[in-house]
């Protein structure tokens, strides 16, 4: 069952909750034998971002995630989920070795955005970002992002721009937050619920703009109850996307995810998938 009725700003505020299903939740319950590695290898560790390699239905993938903490202590830590420069160039360092050893990247977004402070600015914050962008999208192995809670700015782009993207029901993808939108825009930041309903961020408005592939019901109440549930429904996503992108070609991979990003928007021509269906849209009718 679809929330139909919900608004933009209720669906932020699910994408939000402290309680959501977390990605390392999403790591345990699908990937075997998760190595855990650490480090860019230029500056530092950055808990926000977690990577690692493993075995996702008896093949090898390379698995980055964006952390979010469950307790004050944990949000600290990892910056409520805010990668510093670091946590994006170990991204980097991953998917490059991915490519190196032909394994598939899945990715895991949950950011309210890239951290803003000072010294993330300072250490190349943009430049991480624009770095880590350009290699998933250059990427000639298959890529996988799942989009679990927040997907906020470049933040998000830098992990989300993929070949298949995956968004749970409740999760949003967004230039901004509603409230950086509405100060923006309005001078007013308390006029944010307006601004999550004009902004087109939920995975709904994301699928009918063909910037999503695929939408996953998160139950009657939200991913937060229905978490074994939701993990299934993850797990079968990826595992269909990776069987139809793993007989692509690497040309043939990075060429289709060019002409992906360059057609968002078409409703002409966006092929997705909702719920299981199969639609093509031509002529604004759906074909079956």
């Amino acid at each position: 069952m679809r929330h139909q009725n919900l608004t933009a700003a209720a669906r932020v505020a699910l994408a939000r909750r402290t309680d959501r299903p977390s990605a390392r939740e999403y790591i345990d319950a699908m990937i075997d034998d998760f190595f855990l590695q650490h480090g860019d290898r230029l500056h530092g560790e950055d808990e926000s971002v977690l990577g690692g390699v493993g075995f996702f239905h008896g093949r090898p993938v390379t698995v980055i995630a964006q952390q979010k903490g469950s307790t004050l202590e944990e949000n600290l830590a990892c910056r409520f989920g805010m990668p510093n420069p670091e946590g994006y160039r170990k991204a980097v360092r991953l998917m490059k070795q991915a490519e190196k050893f032909s394994r598939p990247v899945i990715t895991f977004v949950d950011t309210p955005g890239a951290y803003p402070g000072v010294e993330a600015e300072a250490g190349g914050q943009g430049e991480a970002i624009a770095r880590s962008i350009a290699c998933i999208a250059g990427l000639k192995v298959p890529e996988v992002a799942v989009f679990i809670g927040e997907g906020g700015s470049g933040g998000a782009l830098a992990l989300g721009t993929a070949d298949r993207i995956i968004m749970l029901e409740n999760s949003i993808f967004s230039i901004l937050s509603p409230e950086g939108f509405a100060s923006i825009l309005w001078k007013d930041a308390k006029r944010s619920d307006e601004a999550a309903e004009v902004m087109k961020l939920t995975a709904e408005d994301l699928w009918e703009l063909g910037i999503c592939d695929v939408v996953i019901s998160e139950g009657t109440e939200g991913a937060h109850a229905a978490r074994e549930y939701v993990f299934d429904r993850v797990e079968r996503e990826i595992e269909a996307a990776l069987c139809a992108l793993e007989k692509k070609s690497a040309g043939a991979l990075a060429e289709e995810r060019y002409r992906k990003l360059r057609r968002i928007g078409d409703k002409n021509k966006t092929e997705r998938k909702d719920h299981g269906r199969s639609e093509t849209f031509r002529t604004g009718k759906s074909q079956r």
